[in-house]
């Protein structure tokens, strides 16, 4: 069985459209997604099928600052997972079930806890695949992160901000090295 981490465009679409939208007018982020994160439809999985994938990809990928939405990417392209196959629908049940009922509502600790025992299991190695590929390639954590995006269509870096990086220190003039075009004789 293969884990298909991926989301086809009009799924992607779909799913982060709105989202995207607030974030490109400039709202912060945690105006994007108030409230609950399903506002995704899950067609497959249960709402506590649901609520225990969240809690994993969570545990699995913490930013306590980052609102749900992102993850609920997460347990849609899951959703979607399961929906195309039966043999993913199982084994995200199974392993829902080997979770506990509680799972989604303990407490970190106890999540990494679970988690980590289950780590060598077919169910977290594609819970796991499909929380870093879904969730990293989010605009919503690209913002969260200050990632603006790749830049090639946009001129690539070097005018862009290439060296706008204001949380790295400054480097003493000693230590950067040679100045190119600088003629030394």
């Amino acid at each position: 069985m293969r884990a298909n981490a991926t989301m086809d465009r009009r799924e992607f679409l779909s799913a982060t459209g709105v989202l995207t939208g607030v974030l490109a007018a400039g709202s912060p982020l945690a105006l994007l997604a108030p409230g609950r994160a399903w506002a995704l439809d899950l067609g497959t999985l249960s709402g506590s099928e649901g609520a225990a994938l969240l809690a994993a990809a969570r545990t699995i990928a913490p930013h306590d600052g980052l609102d749900d939405a992102p993850y609920a990417l997460v347990v849609r392209a899951l959703d979607d997972s399961a929906a195309r196959d039966a043999a993913t629908l199982t084994l995200l049940r199974r392993g829902v079930t080997t979770l506990g009922a509680g799972f989604a509502a303990a407490a970190e600790t106890e999540r990494v806890a679970t988690l980590r025992a289950l780590e060598s299991t077919p169910f977290f190695k594609s819970v796991r695949a499909t929380t870093l590929a879904t969730l990293y390639a989010s605009p919503l954590v690209y913002a969260y992160f200050g990632y603006e995006g790749e830049a090639f269509s946009k001129g690539g870096y070097l005018l862009r901000g290439f060296n706008d990086l204001r949380w790295l220190p400054e480097v003493p003039l000693a230590d950067s090295g040679p100045v190119f075009g600088a003629e030394s004789h």
